[in-house]
């Protein structure tokens, strides 16, 4: 099987062409060549397939071979990866997800988005979509059935934190998490110092905490500025993440929501920065980031 891995910002997967390939068990495909030691290495799978609905179809699969909904730097790449190798050269293209179809305004090398095919794609700016509020869509299993956002709720009606280290106080945490999906489910929480989280032992409490019952992404922030934030990200599926669209976008959509930041915001994720703008005039969501193919190869099934 011949794949290409890519990356947008360090969030890396494994790009199959779906127009040429044939992957049976794409569940158990991403486990094999997500595994960093015995495998190519990434976050998770994706396939790039035909679509009946629109340009071309993304299936995505996380790194434990759950398929998510939706993911933002990785439909990046899927638009560079469509257009180089001339599955979708139009521009915007139309990618089909399990969340709807998205439109992506590919961004070339000398900075345009005029549409020349001899031309690389760099990057690009994905229509996001609306943020999903209503508490039972995200979805969050409150006894209440609220319809309400969930805006700085305490986070004891999600879950129990230890704080035996004292982390909480280093890191300034506000107990109190705002619940956004953009496709998939993220839990947004603020910080005054994000590199205080320990992630790695926070990330699995939030992210399978009961009231989520989809399981759900945890993304800790903080403010730099009222347009800049400063995230990092738990991914339900893969552990920690160099980087998150649809959790940015998330972010975002929080930070407006508990008045923390403006609706343009630079965010500063591990892997790299993104812009991302929630629209007032239409309700949509906007990120802007870079697409980077790292190599091709030929995936061997002994």
């Amino acid at each position: 099987m011949q794949f290409t891995k890519m990356h947008g910002i360090g969030n890396d997967y494994i790009y199959v062409n779906g127009f040429e390939e044939s992957v049976t068990d794409p569940a158990s495909l991403a486990r094999a060549v997500s595994d960093r030691h015995f495998g190519i290495g990434g976050d998770g799978l994706v396939l790039i397939l035909p679509s009946d609905t629109a340009d071309v179809r993304m299936r995505m699969f996380n790194a434990d071979g759950s398929e998510g909904m939706m993911c933002g730097n990785a439909i990046r790449c899927v638009a560079k990866f469509s257009h180089e190798r001339g599955l979708a050269e139009m521009n915007p293209v139309k990618v089909e997800t399990a969340s709807g179809i998205k439109t992506i305004d590919k961004i070339f090398t000398n900075g345009d988005c005029a549409n020349n095919n001899d031309k690389k794609v760099s990057a690009a700016t994905v229509d996001m979509g609306e943020p999903i509020l209503v508490p039972a869509d995200v979805p969050v299993a409150l006894p209440n059935e609220q319809a309400e956002p969930i805006v700085n709720m305490p986070i004891e009606a999600c879950c129990v934190l230890d704080n035996s280290t004292g982390w909480m106080e280093a890191a300034g945490l506000e107990p109190a998490f705002t619940c956004v999906s953009m496709g998939n489910p993220h839990a947004v929480l603020f910080c005054k110092d994000v590199d205080a989280v320990p992630l790695e032992t926070v990330g699995p409490i939030i992210e399978n905490a009961k009231i989520f019952p989809n399981r759900i992404n945890a993304h800790f922030v903080q403010v730099i500025g009222d347009g800049e934030l400063k995230m990092r990200t738990w991914e339900r599926g893969s552990g920690i993440t160099w980087a998150c669209g649809t959790g940015a976008s998330a972010v975002c959509v929080a930070g407006v929501l508990t008045g923390k930041s403006s609706r343009a915001v630079l965010v500063h994720l591990a892997g790299g920065d993104l812009n991302i703008e929630w629209r007032e005039s239409d309700n949509h969501v906007f990120m802007t980031g870079p697409a980077t193919e790292v190599f091709s190869g030929e995936w061997v099934n002994e």
